[in-house]
Order: C-alpha cells, then sequence, then structure tokens
C-alpha cells in the first residue's frame, strides 16, 4: 500500500515538489489551449457555421454541467495524484485517435465533437483533483500568491496561444499540432508518477477514530448537503453564478461591439483581446507578488466590483473613442485576477479537505451552467436594445449584487467560519 506524505511533511520542502508539478501541468494547458484553437479553426473553414461552433461549446460544457458534480465525489474518494495521471493520458489518447483520423484525411465533424466531449470529461476530474490537491501541497499562507502566478499563466496562454497556433497550423498539418499537446501531457503525468502527493483524510467515526465505510451516493448527498449546512459557501456559489450569467455573454458580444458599434476588424478585436490578457498578467504578478488583503474575500469582491466598472465602460463607450474600449478590456483583465485568484485561496482554505473535490466541482458545475443560459437571454435582449445594453445592465448588477453580498456576514467571515458545515464556527 503506498504511503502518502502528510500536508505537513509535503509543505515542509513543497516549493521544488509543487512547482515541478505545476510547471508539467502549465505545459499541458499551453498545449491544450493550441488543440483548441487548431479545432475551431478547422471546424470555421470546414463548415463556416456559426451553429457548429456554438454546438461544439455545448459539446465542451455539458460534461462539466452534468457529470462534474457526480466526478467530485469520486475525487474525494480515490487517489486523486492518479486521477490527475489518468485524466491526462485519457485525453492524450483521444487526441492520438483524432491525429490518426487528421493523417488519414478521414475526419468529420462528429469526430471534433467526441474529442471535445472527452478532453472536457477528462478535465472534470482534472481540475477538481488538482485544485482540492492544491490546498494540501501548499501552505495557506502561499494560496493567493500561487493563485496569481495561475492567473498570470492564463493570461500568458491568452495573449500568445491563439497567434502561436496560427503560426503552427501554417507551418505544418493539423495532426502534428495535436502531437504537441500529447507530448505536453506526457510532460505533466512525468512528475506525478515520481512524487507523492498527500490525501485528505477520511472521515472517522468520533467513538472509535476509525474511517467510516460510506457509499459513493452518501458521500454524493453529504457534499450537497456540506454546501446547504454552510450559508457563507451557499451564497458564494451562488454569487459566482449569478455573476458567470451576467458576465459570459460579454465575451461572446465582444466581436459584435467591434464590428457593428465601433466598425473595426479582427486587427482591432486582436488588439482588445491582447489588453484583456495584458491585465491579466500584469494583475497576476502583482497578486503572486502582494497576496491581497489580509481578509482575501475583501480582495476578492474589490475584484469583482472592478470587473463590473470595467464591463459598464465597455458599454458606455462611445463610438469615436476605441482607445476608451481598449482600456475597459484591459481593466476587466485586471480585476478579474483579483477577483478569481484570492477567493479560489479562501475556499481552498476554508473548506475541508476531504470533501474539496466535491464543492468544487458543484461550483464549477453551476458555473458552467449559467453559460448557455445566459447566452439564450442576453441574445435578444441585445438585439432588441442594442448589443450595449448588456454591458450595462449587466456591470451594473454585478456592482449591485458584490456590495450587497459586502453585507452579509456569512459571506463576508467565511475565512473564519469554516467548522460551520459541521454547525461549529470558529471564534472571532
Amino acid at each position: 500500500m503506498t504511503a502518502f506524505p502528510t500536508p505537513l511533511e509535503f509543505q515542509s520542502k513543497w516549493k521544488t515538489k509543487f512547482f515541478t508539478i505545476w510547471s508539467g501541468q502549465a505545459l499541458s494547458l499551453v498545449g491544450s489551449a493550441l488543440v483548441q484553437f487548431a479545432l475551431v479553426w478547422w471546424l470555421t473553414i470546414k463548415t463556416g457555421s456559426a451553429t457548429t461552433l456554438a454546438t461544439a461549446s455545448l459539446v465542451a460544457l455539458l460534461p462539466q454541467i452534468v457529470l462534474g458534480p457526480f466526478a467530485g465525489a469520486l475525487v474525494d474518494r480515490w487517489n486523486r495524484r492518479i486521477i490527475m495521471i489518468v485524466a491526462d493520458a485519457s485525453i492524450a489518447l483521444a487526441t492520438a485517435l483524432l491525429m490518426a483520423l487528421f493523417a488519414m484525411d478521414r475526419v468529420m465533424v462528429w469526430h471534433i465533437y467526441l474529442l471535445m466531449f472527452a478532453r472536457s470529461l477528462g478535465g472534470a476530474f482534472h481540475y477538481p483533483a488538482m485544485t482540492s490537491s492544491t490546498s494540501l501541497m501548499v501552505p495557506k499562507e502561499h494560496l493567493a500568491r500561487v493563485a496569481g502566478i495561475n492567473q498570470t499563466l492564463q493570461g500568458i496562454i491568452n495573449i500568445f496561444a491563439p497567434p502561436l497556433g496560427a503560426l503552427l497550423l501554417g507551418l505544418m498539418p493539423t495532426q502534428n499540432v495535436l502531437a504537441i499537446d500529447i507530448g505536453t501531457a506526457l510532460v505533466a503525468i512525468l512528475p506525478l508518477l515520481f512524487i507523492a502527493i498527500p490525501q485528505p483524510l477520511r472521515q472517522t467515526d468520533q467513538t472509535t477514530s476509525v474511517a467510516q465505510k460510506t457509499s459513493y451516493w452518501q458521500e454524493l448527498g453529504e457534499g450537497f448537503r456540506y454546501v446547504l449546512r454552510w450559508p457563507g459557501l451557499l451564497g458564494i456559489i451562488l454569487l459566482a453564478m449569478m455573476l458567470n450569467f451576467l458576465l459570459s455573454p460579454t465575451s461572446a458580444l465582444t466581436p459584435l461591439v467591434v464590428t457593428n458599434v465601433f466598425h473595426k476588424g479582427a486587427a482591432e478585436l486582436g488588439w482588445l483581446e491582447a489588453l484583456f490578457g495584458a491585465g491579466i498578467i500584469l494583475a497576476g504578478v502583482i497578486l503572486s507578488a502582494w497576496g491581497g488583503f489580509k481578509r482575501r474575500i475583501v480582495t476578492s469582491l474589490s475584484g469583482v466590483i472592478g470587473v463590473g466598472l470595467g464591463v459598464i465602460l465597455f458599454g458606455l463607450a462611445p463610438a469615436n473613442m476605441f482607445s476608451l474600449l481598449l482600456f475597459a478590456g484591459f481593466l476587466q483583465g485586471f480585476a478579474l485576477v483579483f477577483a478569481n485568484g484570492p477567493l479560489q485561496a479562501v475556499l481552498q482554505t476554508a473548506i475541508a479537505p476531504e470533501v474539496q473535490g466535491r464543492v468544487f466541482s458543484l461550483l464549477g458545475a453551476g458555473a458552467a451552467a449559467m453559460m448557455p443560459l445566459g447566452l439564450l437571454i442576453a441574445g435578444p435582449i441585445a438585439d432588441r436594445l442594442g448589443v450595449q445594453f448588456w454591458y450595462i445592465i449587466g456591470g451594473s448588477i454585478c456592482i449591485l449584487t458584490t456590495i450587497v453580498a459586502g453585507f452579509i456576514p456569512a459571506i463576508m467571515n467565511i475565512e473564519r467560519n469554516q467548522g460551520a458545515a459541521q454547525g461549529v464556527f470558529a471564534p472571532d
């Protein structure tokens, strides 16, 4: 039986071990971004159909929405390191099969859908496994900084992956681009083969101190009850769902703002996306060095208000001030880091390690479910009242909702009431 290091043992010399694993995962994210660009580009050139692209997006979301909560319960039951290895390997295998089809020139649209579904299914297991393991590998006082580093990485990928993908597709066939993703997946798997990571302690019987034997369905239900018993955590999940509902359509509507309102083209849209990514990178560097306010929930809510201000500015920018639109895009990216990074650190610190897989899966599923719903409602409203109207309304509600959250003690005190799910509160 494999011996797992305790969190204390791992964290005694955590930086080398954690960042070795993190570097492999980061490289894998780059490979995944290249594959995503290549597949979307192939669908665009092959079909020229907006319906096809929308269907591909929906297929990629389905595993997270429908299967995410069920995957989270398995993440909490199984060896999280093995889950990450199997998830990465399964995604690489699916990509290899599609690479073979490209090499034989036998690719069909449904093959792309199937691969996107498989990659998303792997991600439904990999994301909660990695996120919940991070809280055991990284000391609590450094979680916000690690979150800042992750946000910086995401910003770099947002800026450089699309042009790099376009360059590679111009230099080599699609199957060779897919091969890069397989190589990066293997690099991500390699450190996990040699570095053992901590596992959460199973719940024990308080009278015998023996690990309780519970069924999968009992633990799945316990994950829902854990959230429902904790008003602060439930409030944060509902807030995240509301914000995703309001803000996810803004990224989909951005090309229409650039073309229909400002009468600009692809180059200007590229500049807007680049400045959004630059805002993420700058804020990520600041957050990784600073760590945020002592009460990280304050940092997070302040970031959400900043995002809302950027979205409103995006909606109010007049057609003759494209520079103002660029600044609004930069502000959104900059503020988004302070909204997301500290919040993840708050949850990693406050939620019991043995249920983090379930909770993070529920959060991801709820947020993902809001994306198609938001698009479904925002589209007709934008068509009737103007594409910028949704930005003004969405940003305003975003700010108002966040201000209201600031007056809810259960949310503001979540960092010191982590016993709430068991009915026990830490002293003030």
